[in-house]
Formats: structure tokens, C-alpha cells, sequence
């Protein structure tokens, strides 16, 4: 199934129509800036050995959203947002668009930047919200508080 990629607009679009934001990226990442109103549920967490897959991703995602959900998906500069959005089509998900450009923003194919949301003056809220972060959604999630 073709992942739908969204840009920057189109993400804002479908956010004010409902869409639910859902941030791939790290906690540390996530804390120092995302979208107002984003979820923080990453597809890698660290670990001693560097950054490894979270094995918690798809269970934590499928007890927060129904597979009707829909959902934009967002990372620092789109590879891990591809990712998880495939992950979640597999999974049942119907409306998943990617946000491809991340957070951060990435290069075309002439090496001209493609701002992301950070880079293109669009609202940004810091720290890890109460109810929207990682340790929060992992735990409403029925995840174990000590994975992850």
C-alpha cells in the first residue's frame, strides 16, 4: 500500500480537520519542540547500545487510536515517519499521512532545503506535555512503565 506524503499545508490542513499528530521521534527530541498537540510515541528508544527499535510502538498506538483514526505522522526529517506510517498501514491503519519533510526539513534532489515545521515559522510547543508524552501514552497504553 503507497504511503500517503504530506506537505507542511497539507499537514496543517488536516490537523485543523482532526487529524492527531503522532511524533516518531525521540523523547529528548520531542521535548525540545513538536507541534501543539502531538503525540509522542517513538519508533526507536535508546537503550545502551544506541537507538533500538520500540517494541512497544505498534500495541501503544493501536490502544490510543483506533484503526480509524486518522492520524499525520512526523519525525526529524521524514525517514522514520516513512516508517512508522508503512508500520501502521500494515496494521489495519487507513489514513496515515506522512509528513515528509519532518521537523527539521531535508534536501531535494538539488540539495535545496525543504524547511520543516521548526524552520517554517509554524506554532511550536516545548517540554513533555502531561497527557501527550511518552511515558504518559506508554502507560495509558498498557505497556509495562519500566519498557521502552
Amino acid at each position: 500500500m503507497a504511503i500517503r506524503q504530506v506537505s507542511l499545508d497539507e499537514a496543517k490542513d488536516l490537523m485543523a480537520q482532526g487529524h492527531a499528530y503522532l511524533d516518531v521521534r525521540s523523547e529528548p527530541e520531542f521535548e525540545t519542540g513538536h507541534p501543539p498537540g502531538a503525540f509522542n510515541v517513538p519508533l526507536h528508544c535508546a537503550s545502551d547500545f544506541g537507538l533500538e527499535p520500540n517494541q512497544d510502538f505498534l500495541r501503544v498506538v493501536q490502544n490510543l487510536f483506533p484503526t480509524n483514526s486518522t492520524l499525520v505522522v512526523g519525525c526529524k526529517v521524514g525517514g522514520r515517519s516513512r516508517r512508522a506510517a508503512e508500520i501502521l498501514s500494515m496494521a489495519g491503519y487507513h489514513d496515515v499521512a506522512d509528513l515528509s519533510v519532518g521537523w527539521e526539513g531535508r534536501r531535494d534532489a538539488f540539495g535545496r532545503l525543504q524547511p520543516g515545521w521548526s524552520r517554517s515559522g509554524l506554532p511550536v510547543e516545548t517540554g513533555q506535555p502531561e497527557d501527550r508524552s511518552w511515558v504518559a501514552l506508554r502507560e495509558r497504553g498498557g505497556s509495562q512503565p519500566d519498557s521502552g
